[in-house]
């Protein structure tokens, strides 16, 4: 059975995931700390993992961000569930690592659909092939998550980089804003274009691109976006 870490310092919640993933086939292991479900972690990779932020002693996001840095647990999905439903909330934890967010109250069968999606996207990943792409300046190694720019490291976030990778996996098509919103941040943010524009605007920021002057990304109007390899058009 898939492990699945939880990490929630509400007991009713706690009991109410445990109880649900278990009749879903999953082995749930409950946390009411991050240091303990870290200590955990280290021991054991597990499936996936489901982070509260606010709790006594370390939060969530500072966890998700070490958990970002073990090279061992950095693919890990995680899935955050929270009562804070800002739309800047949302973009705080999805920048600091989290693959996926949800907001409380939530429905359990809303939470089991999004661990699937998570774990299929995580069984593809392993199944591909490693890449480095290069196109005029841009250099990207896919398995290092590493970016340059003429050389030069470009500091992305980790979805800032899922991005660019989807988008580049994907270059001689235009990815709708709901398949970006629906491969990035998983199913139920097909609503939330603003989050992937403010994205899109960042990175382009960072590959030294712009919407009227399209090196890189390029803005199909009533669509959403493609990559298109450094070429002018």
């Amino acid at each position: 059975m898939k492990k699945i870490i939880i990490v929630e310092d509400d007991e009713s919640i706690s009991r109410l995931l445990e109880v649900t993933l278990k009749s879903h086939g999953y082995n749930p292991v409950a946390f009411d700390n991050a240091e303990a479900a870290l200590a955990e972690m280290d021991e054991e990779v597990p499936a996936i993992a489901i982070f509260d932020i606010m709790m006594a002693g370390m939060d969530g996001l500072k966890a998700i961000k070490r958990i970002r840095q073990i090279e061992r647990l950095k693919t890990v999905p995680i899935i955050v569930l929270t009562a804070r439903d800002t739309e800047l909330d949302k973009i705080i934890g999805l920048d600091s690592g989290a693959d996926d967010y949800m907001t409380k109250p939530f429905s359990v069968l809303e939470l089991c659909a999004r661990v699937r999606a998570q774990l299929r996207r995580a069984a593809s990943e392993e199944e591909g092939v490693a890449v480095i792409y290069e196109s005029n300046e841009l250099c990207i190694n896919i398995d290092a998550h590493e970016v340059t720019m003429a050389g030069v490291p470009v500091l992305l976030t980790f979805k800032e980089f899922e991005l660019l990778k989807l988008l580049i996996e994907n270059r001689n098509r235009a990815l709708s804003r709901v398949e970006l919103l629906t491969k990035i941040w998983g199913e139920g943010h097909c609503g939330e274009t603003r989050t992937l524009d403010i994205h899109i605007g960042t990175l382009r920021q960072k590959l030294g691109d712009t919407a009227e002057n399209s090196r890189y990304i390029k803005t199909i109007r009533g669509v959403g976006y493609r990559f298109i390899g450094g070429s002018r058009e």
